[in-house]
């Protein structure tokens, strides 16, 4: 499916939930118009004619950073099949992107996790899950280019009881690797973060005995810790710092050339942050009637166990008819032709099962 004809589909939709005809273009035969022009398009269908939705505007978001990469390519892409539309996405944390939203600042909001109650808008909203994304423990370590990691002795490395790259509780783990005698350095978000959220869910979950520092966007991280500014600060932290350790999506620690550890899941396996060990740890997840889920903590075969999720979040009532119609053309996008850019950007496609179920619910979207 193309972008042009992914918008096309939504034609119909569009103009019956607004209430309205809306301003189209269509395209005879059997072949899809150019779709960098924003032109009508022919659905797939020897030769039937489709009506197609006109798009136009702006769209703004914010939001989780997880996910940045794959937004801002996204949106340059869907620019680039859309004259005179205009989509950007701006980062700035999970909790940033809620809150613009709660706001209406932005027209659309990334999280990594939902709303808490307390702080929902007034109105109705809808979660889009739009990909599945590995949290890597990632480190700095001179003359260590692997290592393995239990989610116990992760818990005290960041809650700072284990202080020395040579404790023994990280050299249980890792015979033959020659651990030095080096301080280590913990590295964490400064800003509300779903990437946070997902990491300290999962140390609740997984290390209960032992985590104490309970889990949200926010923690009270100890004093002699280093914050950063997103995923890429916590990176720069890690990169720059000899013995730094940081949580940081598998996106960021690839593209700042970092190296990251297996982590050991559920059936006991250490498992390395990859798009494929992600996808795995979405397979059979418990999705709620509201289409969030957690991908944390995986009991499947070779899943990652630190994988997180994002949704992109918007209202369900859009009261602008040109920027309802072009958040449905985009997230249709990003649920469709967009899940293809998804892995050479270290990510994971949703699957199936959470696809057909985001796609669907395209349809709640109300306009006009």
């Amino acid at each position: 499916m193309t972008i042009a004809v992914a918008v096309a589909l939504l034609a119909a939709a569009c103009g019956d939930d607004s209430g309205n005809s809306s301003s189209a273009t269509t395209a005879a035969g059997g072949a899809s118009s150019s779709a960098a022009g924003g032109a009508g398009t022919t659905a797939a269908g020897g030769g039937s004619t489709t009506e197609a939705v006109k798009l136009s505007g702006n769209l703004q978001g914010s939001g989780s950073s997880l996910s940045l990469a794959f937004l801002q390519e996204a949106a340059s892409d869907f620019n680039k099949a859309h004259s005179g539309v205009e989509v950007t996405y701006g980062g700035g944390g999970s909790g940033k992107g809620r809150t613009d939203l709660a706001q209406k600042t932005v027209d659309y909001a990334g999280s990594d996790s939902p709303y808490k109650d307390a702080d929902k808008p007034a109105e109705p909203i809808l979660y889009f899950p739009i990909l599945l994304g590995p949290i890597t423990v990632s480190f700095n370590v001179p003359g260590v280019d692997s290592l393995n990691l239990t989610p116990d002795t992760i818990a005290k490395i960041f809650q700072r009881d284990i202080t020395n790259w040579n404790d023994p509780a990280i050299a249980a783990d890792n015979a033959g690797v020659k651990l030095p005698d080096l301080d280590i350095t913990v590295a964490h978000r400064s800003d509300g973060s779903g990437t946070t959220q997902n990491f300290t869910e999962w140390l609740v979950v997984a290390s209960p005995s032992v985590w104490k520092l309970k889990s949200g966007s926010t923690v009270e991280w100890p004093a002699d810790t280093q914050a950063g500014n997103g995923n890429q600060g916590v990176a720069q932290i890690v990169q720059s710092t000899s013995g730094a350790i940081g949580y940081i999506d598998l996106s960021d620690a690839a593209a700042a050339g970092l190296k990251y550890a297996s982590v050991k899941n559920q059936a006991g396996d250490f498992i390395q942050p990859t798009s494929e060990a992600a996808s795995k740890a979405g397979e059979g997840v418990e999705i709620n009637p509201d289409l969030t889920f957690h991908a944390y903590n995986s009991s499947a075969p070779g899943a990652y166990p630190i994988t997180a999720q994002t949704f992109v979040i918007i209202y369900t009532q859009q009261t602008d008819a040109s920027k309802g119609q072009l958040n449905k053309a985009f997230i249709s996008y990003l649920l469709t032709d967009g899940q293809s850019l998804l892995t050479d950007l270290d990510y994971a496609p949703l699957s199936k099962n959470i696809q057909d179920k985001a796609i669907a619910q395209l349809d709640q979207i109300q306009i006009g």
